[in-house]
């Protein structure tokens, strides 16, 4: 069985499909508008127990296109998984050259960490299930 994690925003959304043991199965940021094409693929390729729908920036549209699509999400509360996002970021992509002297905290991700995000959702959900 597998977790599905979405942060909606305005424009891009972030998505991760984790296994029941917090294995990453897929991690990407999507255009909002390219949404329910996304779940609409990723429920036929893996076998969703559950989707985990962050409750921030337009999440009823995206709980809209969850319905669509004939899955069930539990709303979870989004707050501070931004900056925890950016501390997971800078751990998994350590900062290099004279970067490295600089504290990540003081640094800004090059990339957006919505994806990030929704691992982050998920696992929160998978911590709490067990």
């Amino acid at each position: 069985m597998f977790v599905m994690g979405i942060d909606p925003g305005r424009d891009k959304c972030g998505v991760a499909v984790l296994s029941s043991t917090g294995e990453i199965k897929f991690q990407r940021v999507v255009a909002t508008d390219e949404l329910a094409e996304v779940i609409k693929n990723l429920s036929a390729q893996f076998e969703l127990s559950t989707v985990i729908l962050g409750d921030g920036t337009t999440h009823k549209f995206a709980a809209q296109k969850i319905s669509d699509a004939g899955l069930t999400f539990k709303l979870v509360d989004e707050k501070h998984t931004t900056e925890e996002a950016r501390r997971l970021y800078w751990k998994k992509n350590p900062p290099t050259g004279w970067r490295r002297f600089l504290p990540t905290s003081m640094q800004v991700p090059p990339e957006p960490v919505d994806a990030l995000v929704a691992e982050i959702l998920v696992k929160r959900f998978l911590e709490m299930s067990t």
